[in-house]
């Protein structure tokens, strides 16, 4: 099914400055309560990657970027999967549930490799790009990170602590040893060499999404109706984009020309302007409200999660032969 990888350098898609005033998105189904996070891996050695999503119906699925072909379902949790990430050749999934349970996966078999267990529901999840070490966090109020090479224990070798709210986002950059983890409406990060923190941003609204752009240059955050973009290394704020709806989440395109935002309470997927925040796409295709977006890395498409319970995956530039659309 998947083999072991390196990452390969893949051509990103200059973004058309025409954009066509309507698209019709392919509709992945199989999930059957609302789909609450989904992400890409990278490339694999075959120039292929792949997209996992996370459901409340308990059962995470795996399918391959490009055309959101069915690749296999993980059985073994037991309430709902609030969280699911790939490592970056796709050979490792890593999910956090309701179960009071992570669990990491391997993609080759479909069966569960380690089982972390914790006090609690266990919200958001993370995985290093090597698939060695990983982030938990969740109604603990604690960061959890583990190292997947260890002896075999299954205690995590750092926790983060102070946070006063449940941790609903959070990531972890295993290059520079650097947590950000959004507290209620606080943008914590912490130094894992020191385990200390060294910066907290207070919002006016309560952080809904944390996620890196692809070449890791920036921290995405959406609170409130708004979609702010932070230095990965100096936390520093670099933009800052008003948008016209409650922001669930947003992802940059590779190429760092435009953003797409979901809404919370809002059916309408909206791509902007990354230099100027102008809205210049607005497409319809979800039965409810959008609860989680991403680019794939080759910039061909974005994916979007809703209350409805399907993924749907959309053109960056409708019309063109891609995966499984032909050309218009």
């Amino acid at each position: 099914m998947l083999e072991n990888g390196r990452r390969l350098s893949q051509p990103v898609r200059p973004i058309d400055a025409i954009q066509p005033a309507k698209q019709v998105p392919l509709t992945c189904p199989g999930h059957t309560r609302p789909v609450v996070d989904l992400g890409f891996s990278s490339f694999t050695y075959t120039g292929d990657f792949f997209l996992i999503s996370a459901c409340k119906d308990s059962v995470p699925i795996l399918r391959r970027g490009n055309t959101g072909d069915w690749v296999g379902s993980f059985q073994g949790h037991k309430g709902a999967v609030w969280s699911a990430r790939l490592s970056r050749d796709a050979t490792l999934s890593v999910t956090g549930s309701a179960d009071f349970t992570a669990k990491i996966w391997d993609n080759l078999t479909g069966v569960a490799k380690v089982t972390l267990d914790h006090s609690h529901v266990v919200r958001c999840v993370d995985i290093t790009g090597e698939g060695r070490y990983v982030l938990t966090g969740g109604y603990e109020k604690k960061v959890r990170i583990f190292d997947l090479q260890g002896d075999g224990k299954r205690e995590p070798m750092r926790v983060l602590e102070g946070c006063e709210n449940e941790i609903k986002t959070a990531l972890l950059d295993g290059d520079h040893g650097l947590v950000f983890a959004g507290d209620g409406k606080n943008l914590r990060v912490w130094d894992l060499r020191t385990s200390s923190e060294i910066s907290n941003r207070e919002f006016e609204s309560e952080i809904s999404s944390l996620r890196f752009s692809w070449d890791k240059k920036f921290i995405i955050c959406t609170a409130g109706k708004k979609v702010l973009f932070y230095n990965a290394l100096s936390s520093a704020l670099e933009k800052s984009f008003d948008v016209n709806i409650s922001a669930s989440s947003a992802s940059l395109h590779p190429s760092g020309g435009k953003f797409v935002v979901g809404g919370s309470q809002d059916l309408w997927v909206r791509v902007y302007d990354w230099k100027t925040g102008e809205e210049q796409e607005v497409y319809k295709g979800h039965h409810g409200p959008i609860h989680c977006v991403s680019y794939s890395p080759d910039g061909h498409l974005y994916a979007t999660g809703s209350e409805d319970g399907t993924v749907r995956l959309w053109q960056t530039v409708p019309g063109i032969k891609y995966g499984l659309w032909e050309q218009q």
